[in-house]
């Protein structure tokens, strides 16, 4: 219980963060096959299956559920008013995880002219994804009022969102920013934690675009991690490759729009602080797979 809670209060952290994917922790600290498996056994496995996948979920999202809300509550203020020391941490994070990955999956990565074209799609993928964040507005709402185009458009969102959280590198909340809807869903999740109950109609039509979205998405990527493992494998260093774009650029997409991270503004104490925190869930899998 106390594992798989750890596990997903760290995809959660990393969930809310523009520019840092969940997946990317699940990858590293080495679940990520069995989260989708269990996603997928919910959805279409026999009783016995479903069972065992709920099981393993709800342990998993309890420890996200406690993530999130603390991130809600505590994290976005400091992403407000530390960009450039929790950007500098991610930067470290994940320059950190790409050679643990590399070595946990040498067997793929030793067949480079099968994946190296894949690794760079991924590359092309989070990067254009960011700087169509820069270009695109998508409009911010209030979602204090409820209307049903607003309920459909979440919808939509939400789908796009959830499927990107459980790519590697690929940030659900990045995406959101790119549709204009990151600090509204902040906002609103902060709102109900308030009881302010207003928030609830759109909520939860963004809640049911999630469902559906994982529902959907997580059928293909099971199929790609068992007939495709060297091409995804790649396409996800690949992905968080791009990523390093993604964070570099995080402080523009603030509410109050900040200059891109420079060579002054990275944080070299910040970012060992980020490798450290990779070696520590290393650790914890290393662990964890010894019992």
């Amino acid at each position: 219980m106390l594992r798989e809670g750890i596990n997903g209060f760290c995809m959660a952290l990393a969930d809310s963060v523009p520019g840092v994917s969940g997946g990317t922790v699940a990858f590293i600290m080495g679940f990520y096959d069995r989260f989708i498996g269990s996603i997928h056994n919910l959805a279409f496995g026999n009783l016995k299956e479903k069972k065992t996948a709920l099981r393993y979920l709800i342990k998993l999202g309890i420890g996200w559920a406690v993530g999130m809300i603390l991130a809600v509550l505590i994290l976005s203020a400091l992403f407000e008013s530390h960009i450039y020391i929790v950007s500098s941490v991610f930067i470290g994070f994940i320059a950190g995880a790409i050679p643990l990955i590399i070595l946990e999956e040498k067997e793929c990565v030793r067949n480079v002219g099968k994946g190296i074209i894949f690794c760079l799609l991924g590359i092309i993928l989070v990067a254009g994804i960011t700087w169509m964040n820069g270009r695109i507005t998508g409009g911010s709402v209030n979602l204090a009022y409820f209307s049903i185009g607003t309920g459909i458009r979440l919808f939509f969102i939400g789908m796009i969102a959830i499927s990107a959280m459980f790519l590697p590198g690929i940030s659900g909340s990045t995406l959101l920013l790119v549709f204009g809807a990151y600090i509204p869903v902040i906002t609103a999740v902060r709102g109900v934690l308030s009881f302010d109950l207003a928030y609830v109609p759109c909520l939860i039509f963004f809640g049911c675009g999630i469902l559906t979205g994982a529902v959907t998405v997580v059928k293909i990527i099971k199929v790609c991690l068992e007939k495709f493992r060297t091409q995804t494998v790649y396409a996800i260093i690949g992905m968080m490759i791009g990523s390093f774009y993604a964070i570099v650029m995080g402080p523009t997409t603030l509410e109050t729009p900040r200059e891109a991270m420079t060579l002054g503004t990275f944080s070299v104490i910040a970012a060992i602080i980020g490798v450290v925190l990779v070696l520590g869930m290393q650790l914890i899998k290393e662990k964890g797979t010894s019992r």
